[in-house]
Protein backbone atom coordinates (compact mmCIF):
# COMPACT_ATOMS: atom_id res chain seq x y z
CA UNK A 1 0.00 0.00 0.00
CA UNK A 2 2.85 2.35 0.80
CA UNK A 3 4.43 1.67 -2.61
CA UNK A 4 1.15 2.53 -4.38
CA UNK A 5 0.80 5.73 -2.39
CA UNK A 6 4.42 6.62 -3.14
CA UNK A 7 3.89 6.01 -6.86
CA UNK A 8 0.58 7.83 -7.33
CA UNK A 9 0.61 10.30 -4.45
CA UNK A 10 -2.05 11.31 -1.94
CA UNK A 11 -4.08 13.35 -4.43
CA UNK A 12 -4.27 10.83 -7.26
CA UNK A 13 -8.06 10.34 -6.95
CA UNK A 14 -8.77 14.06 -7.20
CA UNK A 15 -6.31 14.48 -10.08
CA UNK A 16 -7.85 11.55 -11.99
CA UNK A 17 -11.38 12.92 -11.54
CA UNK A 18 -10.43 16.37 -12.78
CA UNK A 19 -8.59 15.03 -15.82
CA UNK A 20 -11.59 12.88 -16.72
CA UNK A 21 -14.00 15.82 -16.40
CA UNK A 22 -11.71 17.95 -18.57
CA UNK A 23 -11.66 15.15 -21.17
CA UNK A 24 -15.47 14.93 -21.29
CA UNK A 25 -16.20 18.67 -21.39
CA UNK A 26 -13.53 19.56 -23.95
CA UNK A 27 -14.51 16.49 -25.97
CA UNK A 28 -18.11 17.74 -26.22
CA UNK A 29 -16.94 21.03 -27.71
CA UNK A 30 -14.49 19.28 -30.00
CA UNK A 31 -17.21 16.89 -31.17
CA UNK A 32 -19.31 19.84 -32.35
CA UNK A 33 -16.34 21.16 -34.35
CA UNK A 34 -15.76 17.66 -35.75
CA UNK A 35 -19.37 17.39 -36.93
CA UNK A 36 -18.95 20.64 -38.85
CA UNK A 37 -15.74 19.34 -40.46
CA UNK A 38 -13.40 21.98 -39.06
CA UNK A 39 -9.63 21.69 -39.05
CA UNK A 40 -9.34 21.33 -35.26
CA UNK A 41 -11.86 18.80 -34.04
CA UNK A 42 -12.43 16.13 -31.41
CA UNK A 43 -8.85 15.06 -30.65
CA UNK A 44 -7.37 18.57 -30.77
CA UNK A 45 -9.86 19.97 -28.27
CA UNK A 46 -9.42 17.00 -25.93
CA UNK A 47 -5.63 17.39 -25.99
CA UNK A 48 -5.86 21.12 -25.29
CA UNK A 49 -8.41 20.70 -22.48
CA UNK A 50 -6.67 17.78 -20.76
CA UNK A 51 -3.24 19.35 -21.25
CA UNK A 52 -4.37 22.64 -19.69
CA UNK A 53 -5.95 20.75 -16.80
CA UNK A 54 -2.68 18.87 -16.31
CA UNK A 55 -0.71 22.13 -16.17
CA UNK A 56 -3.08 23.52 -13.55
CA UNK A 57 -2.85 20.33 -11.47
CA UNK A 58 0.93 20.49 -11.66
CA UNK A 59 0.78 24.09 -10.48
CA UNK A 60 -1.41 23.14 -7.50
CA UNK A 61 0.00 19.76 -6.44
CA UNK A 62 3.41 19.57 -8.07
CA UNK A 63 5.36 21.63 -5.54
CA UNK A 64 3.79 20.65 -2.21
CA UNK A 65 6.83 18.59 -1.21
CA UNK A 66 9.10 21.59 -1.75
CA UNK A 67 6.82 23.82 0.30
CA UNK A 68 6.77 21.32 3.15
CA UNK A 69 10.56 20.96 3.06
CA UNK A 70 11.69 24.58 2.62
CA UNK A 71 10.11 27.46 4.50
CA UNK A 72 11.30 30.16 2.08
CA UNK A 73 9.67 28.64 -1.05
CA UNK A 74 6.91 30.85 -2.43
CA UNK A 75 3.78 29.25 -3.88
CA UNK A 76 2.14 30.90 -6.89
CA UNK A 77 -0.49 28.55 -8.45
CA UNK A 78 -1.37 31.13 -11.13
CA UNK A 79 2.08 31.35 -12.69
CA UNK A 80 2.02 28.22 -14.89
CA UNK A 81 -1.64 28.71 -16.02
CA UNK A 82 -0.83 32.25 -17.14
CA UNK A 83 1.73 30.84 -19.58
CA UNK A 84 -0.84 28.34 -20.84
CA UNK A 85 -3.33 31.11 -21.63
CA UNK A 86 -0.78 33.21 -23.52
CA UNK A 87 0.95 30.27 -25.20
CA UNK A 88 -2.13 28.52 -26.59
CA UNK A 89 -2.46 31.24 -29.23
CA UNK A 90 0.00 29.52 -31.59
CA UNK A 91 -2.32 26.51 -31.85
CA UNK A 92 -5.36 28.67 -32.54
CA UNK A 93 -3.44 30.61 -35.18
CA UNK A 94 -2.79 27.35 -37.01
CA UNK A 95 -6.53 26.85 -37.56
CA UNK A 96 -7.03 30.25 -39.21
CA UNK A 97 -6.93 29.92 -42.99
CA UNK A 98 -7.15 32.69 -45.59
CA UNK A 99 -8.73 31.96 -48.96
CA UNK A 100 -8.63 34.90 -51.31
CA UNK A 101 -10.01 37.55 -49.02
CA UNK A 102 -12.09 35.11 -46.96
CA UNK A 103 -10.94 34.10 -43.50
CA UNK A 104 -11.88 30.76 -41.95
CA UNK A 105 -11.15 29.24 -38.59
CA UNK A 106 -11.64 32.20 -36.25
CA UNK A 107 -14.43 30.46 -34.33
CA UNK A 108 -12.42 27.25 -34.05
CA UNK A 109 -9.38 29.20 -32.85
CA UNK A 110 -11.55 30.90 -30.23
CA UNK A 111 -12.99 27.55 -29.12
CA UNK A 112 -9.46 26.13 -28.66
CA UNK A 113 -8.49 29.12 -26.54
CA UNK A 114 -11.69 28.73 -24.50
CA UNK A 115 -11.15 24.99 -24.02
CA UNK A 116 -7.72 25.80 -22.59
CA UNK A 117 -9.43 27.99 -19.99
CA UNK A 118 -11.97 25.25 -19.41
CA UNK A 119 -9.21 22.77 -18.63
CA UNK A 120 -7.62 25.22 -16.22
CA UNK A 121 -10.76 25.76 -14.14
CA UNK A 122 -11.47 22.02 -14.06
CA UNK A 123 -7.92 21.48 -12.82
CA UNK A 124 -8.64 24.05 -10.11
CA UNK A 125 -11.78 22.16 -9.08
CA UNK A 126 -14.38 24.71 -10.24
CA UNK A 127 -16.74 22.07 -11.62
CA UNK A 128 -19.88 24.21 -11.57
CA UNK A 129 -18.25 26.99 -13.55
CA UNK A 130 -16.82 24.43 -15.98
CA UNK A 131 -20.23 22.84 -16.64
CA UNK A 132 -21.89 26.22 -17.10
CA UNK A 133 -19.11 27.41 -19.44
CA UNK A 134 -19.41 24.23 -21.52
CA UNK A 135 -23.16 24.74 -21.84
CA UNK A 136 -22.71 28.36 -22.91
CA UNK A 137 -20.04 27.42 -25.46
CA UNK A 138 -22.13 24.63 -26.98
CA UNK A 139 -25.21 26.88 -27.19
CA UNK A 140 -23.10 29.55 -28.87
CA UNK A 141 -21.61 27.14 -31.40
CA UNK A 142 -24.73 25.10 -32.22
CA UNK A 143 -27.84 27.20 -31.67
CA UNK A 144 -26.57 30.70 -32.40
CA UNK A 145 -25.06 29.53 -35.67
CA UNK A 146 -28.52 28.56 -36.89
CA UNK A 147 -30.08 31.66 -35.32
CA UNK A 148 -27.78 33.97 -37.29
CA UNK A 149 -29.01 32.50 -40.55
CA UNK A 150 -32.52 33.79 -39.85
CA UNK A 151 -31.29 37.37 -40.11
CA UNK A 152 -29.56 38.33 -43.34
CA UNK A 153 -26.55 40.53 -42.86
CA UNK A 154 -26.47 43.96 -44.42
CA UNK A 155 -23.73 42.76 -46.76
CA UNK A 156 -23.09 39.19 -47.78
CA UNK A 157 -20.45 38.05 -50.21
CA UNK A 158 -19.69 35.25 -52.62
CA UNK A 159 -16.09 34.19 -53.18
CA UNK A 160 -15.33 32.72 -56.59
CA UNK A 161 -12.18 30.76 -57.41
CA UNK A 162 -11.34 31.06 -61.09
CA UNK A 163 -8.42 29.21 -62.64
CA UNK A 164 -7.12 30.51 -65.96
CA UNK A 165 -4.11 30.38 -68.23
CA UNK A 166 -1.14 32.57 -67.44
CA UNK A 167 -1.65 34.72 -70.55
CA UNK A 168 -5.32 35.46 -69.82
CA UNK A 169 -5.95 39.09 -68.90
CA UNK A 170 -7.51 39.52 -65.44
CA UNK A 171 -9.05 42.84 -66.38
CA UNK A 172 -11.37 40.97 -68.74
CA UNK A 173 -12.92 39.35 -65.69
CA UNK A 174 -13.31 42.70 -63.97
CA UNK A 175 -15.01 44.15 -67.03
CA UNK A 176 -17.44 41.23 -67.11
CA UNK A 177 -18.39 41.74 -63.45
CA UNK A 178 -18.86 45.46 -63.98
CA UNK A 179 -21.00 44.80 -67.05
CA UNK A 180 -23.18 42.50 -64.92
CA UNK A 181 -23.52 45.26 -62.29
CA UNK A 182 -21.76 43.22 -59.60
CA UNK A 183 -19.76 45.00 -56.94
CA UNK A 184 -16.35 43.46 -56.29
CA UNK A 185 -15.15 43.55 -52.68
CA UNK A 186 -11.63 42.22 -53.28
CA UNK A 187 -9.48 40.43 -55.84
CA UNK A 188 -6.50 38.21 -55.16
CA UNK A 189 -4.33 36.69 -57.89
CA UNK A 190 -1.94 33.79 -57.26
CA UNK A 191 -0.16 31.14 -59.34
CA UNK A 192 -0.01 27.43 -58.58
CA UNK A 193 2.85 25.01 -59.25
CA UNK A 194 1.59 24.28 -62.78
CA UNK A 195 1.87 27.95 -63.80
CA UNK A 196 -1.92 28.28 -63.76
CA UNK A 197 -3.19 31.61 -62.52
CA UNK A 198 -5.79 31.43 -59.72
CA UNK A 199 -8.04 34.44 -59.17
CA UNK A 200 -10.16 34.84 -56.02
CA UNK A 201 -12.95 37.35 -56.50
CA UNK A 202 -15.09 38.33 -53.55
CA UNK A 203 -18.27 39.99 -54.70
CA UNK A 204 -21.45 41.25 -53.12
CA UNK A 205 -24.43 38.96 -53.32
CA UNK A 206 -27.00 40.10 -55.84
CA UNK A 207 -30.35 38.33 -56.02
CA UNK A 208 -30.89 39.62 -59.53
CA UNK A 209 -27.93 37.71 -60.93
CA UNK A 210 -28.05 34.00 -61.65
CA UNK A 211 -24.76 32.35 -60.69
CA UNK A 212 -25.18 29.69 -63.38
CA UNK A 213 -25.57 32.47 -65.96
CA UNK A 214 -22.52 34.25 -64.54
CA UNK A 215 -20.45 31.07 -64.74
CA UNK A 216 -21.50 30.68 -68.36
CA UNK A 217 -20.42 34.21 -69.21
CA UNK A 218 -17.07 33.76 -67.47
CA UNK A 219 -16.45 30.44 -69.25
CA UNK A 220 -16.79 32.23 -72.59
CA UNK A 221 -13.60 34.14 -71.86
CA UNK A 222 -10.50 32.73 -73.48
CA UNK A 223 -8.20 30.70 -71.23
CA UNK A 224 -10.67 29.90 -68.43
CA UNK A 225 -9.95 26.47 -66.92
CA UNK A 226 -12.38 26.19 -64.01
CA UNK A 227 -14.85 28.20 -61.91
CA UNK A 228 -16.01 27.33 -58.40
CA UNK A 229 -17.68 29.06 -55.49
CA UNK A 230 -15.96 28.70 -52.13
CA UNK A 231 -18.39 27.75 -49.38
CA UNK A 232 -16.98 29.93 -46.61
Amino acid sequence: MDYIQLLFGDDFTVISLRLFIALVLSGLIGFERELNNHSAGFRTHILVGVGSCLMMLMSIYGFTSLIDTYENVRFDPARIPSYVISGIGFLGAGTIIVYGGTIRGLTTAASIWTVAGLGLIVGLGMYGAALLATLIILVSLVLLNNFERLFPKTRNYHTLEIKLNEETKVYRLVELFEHSHLRIKSIEVTSDKNDIRVVYIRMEKNRKINLAYLYGEISKLEGIRSISKLNY
